[in-house]
């Protein structure tokens, strides 16, 4: 048997969720992702295919505030993609905790989207 890296594991479970949750026209999937040196949050209709709402700290005017991977650059992040989501239209999302656990800064972004008005 093989031994499996953290990597491997988290892409394992990733794909498990993913069979389980999609996004749809009107309840479109939030995705979030975490580098060693950026976060990344996506509001997405899997139906058709289309990215609705994206946010990220390598965008210009985030990378002036020199946010971090942290609980409080997630913070941030997560107030920024409920406000862009809000412009948009969309109050209600599937989240989409993209293989990680659901603690620390995952939940630091899903609460700060919640606050900002998103509905999971």
């Amino acid at each position: 048997m093989a031994i499996l890296t953290n990597k491997a594991k988290r892409e394992r479970t990733h794909v498990r969720i993913r069979n389980k949750v999609s996004g749809t026209a009107e309840r479109p999937r939030l995705s979030v992702n975490f580098s060693g040196q950026h976060i990344r949050a996506q509001v997405i209709d899997d139906n058709a295919g289309k990215t609705l709402v994206s946010v990220s700290t390598t965008e210009k005017g985030l990378v002036a505030s020199k946010l971090r991977p942290n609980v409080k650059g997630a913070e941030e992040v997560g107030k920024l993609v409920a406000e862009r989501a809000k412009a948009q239209k969309i109050s209600k999302v599937v989240f989409d905790r993209g293989g990680f656990t659901y603690h620390g800064k995952v939940k630091a972004l899903a609460d700060a989207a919640r606050s900002g008005g998103l509905e999971f």
